[in-house]
């Protein structure tokens, strides 16, 4: 039984919405990087490894939406989300530094920009995969219905 055409087009609009935030934060990822010079530690690098997919894998599920999508891209997702939630933790001291995977290059605790005071790179990521999983998550509610 298929879904009504005004929950598969709201399906759609959030699995568009999961793309366009996580091109954004690819796109910024890459900016901090390659544009301000800010070399990525070994979990930021994690992070990146779970949304540069992303930006791939949604759109292929929107034309012809398939909501299988969510299948695909929530793991990556998740996993994201738990990466940038260890940083965070680790950046604010909460794990101790003896069991930080950086243990060569750029450390994991180092702090490359604060806006506001207190917005991170860590927690940017961390909001971002917050939000998608999220959305995911409704889409699939939604679709399963």
């Amino acid at each position: 039984m298929n879904p009504p055409p005004h929950n598969q087009e709201l399906n759609w609009t959030l699995v568009f919405a999961c793309w366009l935030l996580a091109s954004v934060s690819v796109l910024g990822s890459l900016f901090f990087s390659e544009v301000m010079g800010h070399s990525p530690c070994v979990l930021c690098w994690y992070q990146r490894i779970c949304m540069y997919p992303l930006v791939l894998v949604l759109p292929a599920g929107l034309f012809p939406f398939d909501r299988s999508v969510v299948r695909y891209a929530l793991p990556l997702s998740l996993l994201g989300l738990l990466f940038a939630i260890f940083h965070l933790l680790l950046v604010a001291g909460v794990i101790p530094e003896s069991i930080k995977p950086c243990v060569q290059g750029i450390p994991c605790t180092e702090v490359q920009i604060k806006w506001f005071g207190f917005v991170t790179i860590p927690l940017l990521s961390a909001i971002s995969f917050f939000v998608i999983s999220a959305l995911l998550i409704a889409t699939y509610r939604r679709s399963s219905r």
